[in-house]
């Protein structure tokens, strides 16, 4: 853990400002969910990035923040850590309801954890609004993958286009605002389907055309 978390963690409860019992809940709640048990006694030197990056947000919450500001806070970390940190984070604001603002360059971190997003551009804020709304202003589309039983001609139905054919799988768009089932329920009373799903739009396409314009 950083030094913050290996100073907070250390230090006496009497030494803070909040409530000893309410310390001790929280350190005890902080460390069983971030796996930190093992640990507290370890030399900073000796930690990984994601153990230490889990340190710093113990740390951080032990007093009850209102609002938890994050820099980059899945930078350097596996998947499957990266996983676990956006998790604990959407149950403390889920719960707790401690606000979370963070700077990021990893796309997935807005699209796990935001739910409003300012995209800044050489200093410049070039959008401010939910994350429905930053789809809509990219112009994005969702993707319908529509397997069919057998190959057919380009599937035709109202409110999507085919933009992809390959043997009896197809791929169809229709704009991110609107809804699925009239596309999916137009497509299986007029053609025999094995199988569909649905793709949401990538936010990077999204974010790239905000930079280009």
């Amino acid at each position: 853990m950083g030094p913050a978390a290996a100073r907070l963690l250390r230090a006496a409860p009497e030494d803070l400002p909040d409530p000893p019992e309410r310390f001790r809940r929280n350190l005890e709640e902080y460390v069983e969910l971030l796996s930190l048990g093992d640990l507290l006694d370890t030399p900073v030197r000796q930690l990984s990035l994601g153990q230490r990056m889990r340190g710093d947000i113990a740390a951080a919450l032990l007093h009850d923040p209102e609002i938890l500001y994050l820099d980059e806070p899945t930078i350097g970390l596996d998947v499957v850590s990266k996983g676990r940190l956006r998790e604990f984070l959407r149950s403390l604001n889920a719960t707790r309801g401690t606000t979370l603002l963070l700077t990021t360059h990893d796309l997935q971190d807005i699209e796990a954890l935001c739910r409003r997003v300012i995209v800044i551009d050489r200093g410049t804020a070039v959008f401010d609004g939910d994350l429905a709304d930053l789809h809509k202003q990219g112009g994005s589309t969702r993707t319908l993958v529509v397997d069919l039983a057998d190959e057919a001609p380009p599937i035709r139905v109202p409110g999507a286009i085919t933009r992809r054919v390959e043997g009896p799988r197809q791929w169809l768009s229709f704009p991110t605002d609107a809804s699925a089932a009239p596309v999916v329920a137009a497509v299986a009373a007029a053609y025999d389907v094995a199988d569909l799903s649905i793709h949401e739009p990538d936010i990077e396409d999204v974010i790239r055309d905000l930079y280009s314009r």
